[in-house]
């Protein structure tokens, strides 16, 4: 078993000297109000009965906005609109908690961990992350995955996802790949030109980056297991993303900035939203309940960040697909060496393995003291399932969805008076800092031009 969290020369959470020095978050930076003011607690704050109540009574009787939804979307145009334009606004959520799918929390054992998967801030964004910095301290982190896959004997070997020189070298026993220009040229050897030129699916698109072993070994099954779609029923744009590395940079992202919010995520939408007497927050609150009993409160403009077939259901068209997620945790009181496993995720591509990966969170640098320091001696994992039931976490991307998709977007257009956003309104996945740019550039049309627009496509 591991001695101590995966870490590097640099330090806890970080990629070795030559690809940590590529990241431009060097040390604990940013700001945290609520900190400032004397609340130094490590897990969420306590909401109000007001808030938890779903009661809109206690509300004002009309805003400039409504937003449905507490996540990224709605928190970033609720500070803004209210900060930079003096806007009212309500945002209701059918959950009992703020921060949407990025919520984390406490445990009863005293780790930080994430209720609906693990999330890392990474963005190439200067304006996102000069953005973010005003509502968190953060601390700088390398996210590095990696993968029991099995060797050429069948052994599986714990290995860099996405493949490294070092992948390549430990799977396959005719590697011995010592520079950037012989990986280049194993993968030219590797590749297989799609029959047309073009990859029509995600089976020919792997194959033609890739190449046939790394494909059937690390990409075909656990494909399968996330989408429940084998990579020749998927668009080609799913497995084109592919990174192809020639380098030993392990690190999982390559954007210029990348870090975890030092108290958690749930404190970021805390200093964006509370205490703000413009905006507004009732959660328990299900926003077609209330628009079946006719007891929405008057708005300018209704905010909408949920499904958008759903939106649409009374028009009897067929529901969007989605993947989502189911998580089993298990707390261990004492492994040894104080670690389950080496690495903060291992992912597990491998047909025999129901589960796609499972995650330690106390791998990070931004837990509590308890963990930081070694009083708390237990872990906690969670193997993650991947299911076609439950909360919806990702868009399944083929033509016939698209298709439907476009179908629910015009409708979307001639709606007068309600602006659809973020990831589950547009059927696309949208990471962290997609969404809320995609939230800033709204606020801009917004401000140039009167309308909440998006300046770009889900694209």
């Amino acid at each position: 078993m591991p001695t101590g969290p995966f870490a590097s020369s640099v330090g806890v959470g970080r990629a070795e000297p030559e690809w940590a020095a590529l990241n431009k978050v060097t040390e604990v930076c940013g700001y945290d109000a609520m900190n400032a003011s004397g609340n130094i607690s490590d897990a969420p704050v306590p909401l109000g009965d007001d808030i938890m109540s779903g009661d809109l009574s206690t509300c004002p009787e009309e805003v400039d906005l409504l937003i449905v939804g507490a996540g990224l979307s709605g928190a970033v145009l609720a500070e803004r609109c209210s900060k930079e334009l003096e806007m009212t606004s309500i945002i209701i959520d059918k959950r009992s908690h703020i921060g949407g799918n990025c919520y984390d929390y406490v445990s009863e054992e005293g780790i930080r961990c994430s209720k609906y998967g693990a999330h890392l801030f990474h963005t190439k964004f200067p304006r996102v992350w000069e953005y973010v910095k005003q509502f968190s301290e953060w601390i700088p982190f390398d996210h590095r995955v990696k993968g029991r896959v099995p060797d050429d004997a069948g052994v599986k070997r714990l290995v860099p996802i996405p493949p490294t020189r070092e992948t390549v070298n430990s799977l396959f026993k005719d590697t011995d790949l010592d520079s950037e220009e012989a990986m280049q040229a194993w993968y030219s050897a590797e590749r297989v030109t799609p029959p047309n030129g073009e990859p029509k699916n995600g089976e020919e698109a792997a194959m033609s980056r890739v190449g046939p072993r790394p494909y059937e070994r690390i990409f075909k099954h656990y494909t399968k297991k996330q989408w429940d779609k084998y990579p020749r029923e998927l668009d080609a744009s799913v497995l084109m993303r592919l990174p192809c590395r020639t380098s030993t940079d392990d690190r999982y992202f390559a954007d210029e900035f990348q870090a975890l919010p030092r108290r958690g995520y749930t404190r970021i939408f805390e200093n964006m939203l509370l205490g703000n007497s413009k905006v507004h927050i009732r959660l328990n609150c299900d926003f077609f309940e209330l628009k079946a009993l006719g007891k929405l409160p008057k708005h300018g403009l209704l905010v909408y960040t949920g499904q958008i077939d759903s939106y649409y259901a009374g028009l009897g068209m067929p529901k969007l697909e989605y993947r989502s997620l189911r998580f089993e945790e298990e707390y261990i009181d004492n492994p040894e060496g104080g670690y389950y496993q080496e690495a903060m995720v291992v992912n597990y591509p491998s047909a025999d393995v129901p589960f796609t990966r499972i995650v330690e969170y106390k791998h990070t640098p931004n837990q509590p003291l308890g963990v930081t320091t070694g009083e708390v001696k237990g872990t906690l994992i969670v193997r993650e399932y991947s299911t076609d039931t439950g909360e919806p976490y990702y868009p399944v991307p083929n033509p016939a969805n698209r298709a439907l998709y476009d179908r629910y977007a015009a409708a979307a257009s001639k709606e007068e008076g309600v602006c659809f956003v973020g990831r589950l309104a547009s059927y696309k996945y949208f990471n962290m800092d997609q969404a809320i740019l995609n939230a800033l550039e709204m606020f801009d049309n917004l401000t140039e031009t009167g309308k909440l627009d998006p300046r770009r496509g889900p694209q």
